[in-house]
């Protein structure tokens, strides 16, 4: 497992820190995250930004693949990823909750659901994870 203080050390000067996503919860198989609905998730009309919902998707399926494989020598990186928009949202936040659904050797398939605050369905996906062997110079 990995230590969600680990997790938020990692996420600095990164993408997840730009558009204001935090973990709260990694566990075996599970991951939780929140994301913040404004400025910097909006898009032009004011609506919460597919991209930033595909990003947050990735993050939780990311996040959760690494928690489950040995960090010493492998390390994980998004293969594939599919979105259903389903609601739009324009201010507040939104949570994410990952599962995976095929933990593999060299590949993980998670599923995410992105929720409102009235736990309404926002956006459902599934992405795909390789598991690759670091190299001497990866580190």
């Amino acid at each position: 497992m990995i230590d969600l203080a680990v997790v938020k050390e990692m996420s600095k000067h990164t993408l997840i820190d730009t558009l204001g996503i935090e973990i709260v919860e990694v566990g075996e198989g599970r991951v939780v995250a929140t994301m913040p609905v404004d400025w910097r998730t909006h898009q032009p009309a004011g609506l919460l930004h597919g991209g930033a919902s595909v990003a947050l998707a990735e993050t939780v399926a990311s996040i959760g693949a690494y928690a489950l494989v040995d960090p010493n020598t492998e390390n994980v990186v998004g293969l594939e990823i599919n979105a259903n928009h389903v609601r739009a949202v324009r201010r507040g936040t939104v949570t994410a909750t990952g599962t995976v659904l095929h933990r593999g050797r060299t590949t993980m398939v998670w599923d995410v659901r992105i929720t409102d605050e009235q736990g309404e369905l926002v956006c459902i996906s599934r992405c795909t994870i390789a598991i690759i062997r670091k190299s001497e110079r990866q580190g």
